[in-house]
């Protein structure tokens, strides 16, 4: 992902955002301030023949040295393509791509009601490790995050 991507990786964003089940985020950001938020490795986007249908990121969980490894995943796909195996591709290629590049720990966090979002996790090896329960409000209701956790079986120590 670059920024000239930004354009259609924003628009798949809005559109997650629409659907009140994906993001406490109510509004796209500017791309300067995503891309502060992101690290800049493991940046992924979906293309078809009609342009990008779907991005992964990662962002860091903390600016400690010893997270440095550690990291939160976003995925995203296009209305137009959900359930159709492009939200598995880029997860699966997002983990890959994060184990080349040293990390031992990713993250996700999703509202349990996002059964699709758990679904996606969980077939890509993520395990659910807890539940924020009320942690922040969209909209006016109080909305849980269930906290998701993929440990690499090849880098760092896996216990």
């Amino acid at each position: 992902m670059t920024e000239s991507d930004w354009p259609a990786v924003g628009e798949i964003y809005a559109q997650g955002i629409a659907t009140g089940e994906a993001t406490f985020e109510t509004e796209i950001p500017e791309w300067s301030a995503w891309d502060r938020s992101h690290l800049p490795r493991c940046r992924l986007v979906a293309e078809s023949a009609d342009g990008i249908v779907g991005w992964a990121a990662l962002s860091p969980v903390s600016s400690r040295c010893v997270y440095g490894g550690v990291a939160e995943v976003s995925v995203y796909t296009a209305e137009r393509v959900r359930g159709r195996g492009v939200g598995r591709a880029l997860l699966t290629a997002l983990v890959e791509e994060s184990e080349r590049e040293g990390f031992w720990s990713l993250r996700a966090g999703m509202f349990p009601s996002n059964v699709g979002s758990v679904a996606l996790h969980e077939a890509c090896g993520f395990r659910e490790v807890g539940c924020h329960e009320g942690v922040g409000q969209l909209s006016g209701v109080w909305r849980d995050v269930l906290l998701m956790e993929r440990r690499s079986k090849t880098v760092g120590v896996d216990r």
